[in-house]
């Protein structure tokens, strides 16, 4: 279990991007965190893989305090080395059990090909597959499905699925709401620089209606103006 008690974190002196945060997040569950852009969503997994100092508060792992040892972290935006190839970059990541070639069977890269030349959601497979290689307890995933297909996407979704039956936490963000709705244990809101609730799957739907309805209510005056 990963606990995170009383987190405070701010950029600036007199502006906290998360104040007094409290969190829950069970093994062998996928946990969607959720929010508006600037909600802080990645400054908290920042914070959670040790990229960002915290003011105040503590984040435990099987109430030890977090390591990076633990986690894998997939950011929004992946970073390659200039001139190498997906095999090796691929080998930057040390597991003598993962085996590449059948793995490649799934995402199907041209792995002795130079990166520069990937397309975008090709990139965004080699870097999920640098991730499943490093086989960690704790999965951060920040917005892993921008830039995928239909097709690799439902492949990760079985991907990460399967590793959840083994224990892993996997901790995920998306813009898309169903994305998480239809793969997640628990979505955690992040609203006002705290976790506004958390809830269960037996309550994904009707999130799902009222956050729409919501979006739907507060702009419908604008746009029925905007498109007179």
């Amino acid at each position: 279990m990963i606990s995170i008690s009383n987190l405070s974190i701010s950029y600036t002196k007199n502006e906290k991007v998360i104040h007094e945060l409290n969190l829950q997040m069970q093994g062998s569950c996928i946990h969607g965190i959720v929010g508006l852009n600037g909600s802080g969503k990645t400054t908290l997994l920042n914070s959670i893989f040790g990229l960002k100092t915290y003011d105040k508060g503590e984040i435990l792992f099987n109430n030890k305090k977090i390591s990076k040892k633990f986690i894998s972290y997939l950011p929004t935006e992946n970073y390659f080395y200039n001139n190498i190839t997906g095999r090796e970059y691929l080998n930057l990541f040390k597991n003598s059990k993962f085996d590449i070639k059948k793995w490649n069977e799934l995402f199907v890269l041209p792995l002795d090909k130079i990166i520069e030349s990937y397309s975008t959601g090709m990139r965004k497979k080699l870097a999920l597959f640098g991730i499943l290689k490093l086989d960690k307890e704790i999965m951060i995933l920040d917005e892993p499905f921008n830039g995928l297909d239909i097709e690799t996407s439902r492949i990760i979704r079985s991907i990460l699925l399967k590793l959840k039956e083994k224990g892993k936490i996997i901790i995920i963000t998306s813009h898309i709401i169903e994305t998480l709705t239809n793969m997640c244990d628990f979505i955690h809101m992040l609203e006002n620089r705290k976790i506004k609730f958390s809830i269960g799957v037996d309550e994904f739907e009707k999130f799902e209606n009222d956050i729409f309805s919501s979006i739907e209510t507060k702009n419908k005056e604008l746009i029925d103006k905007l498109t007179k």
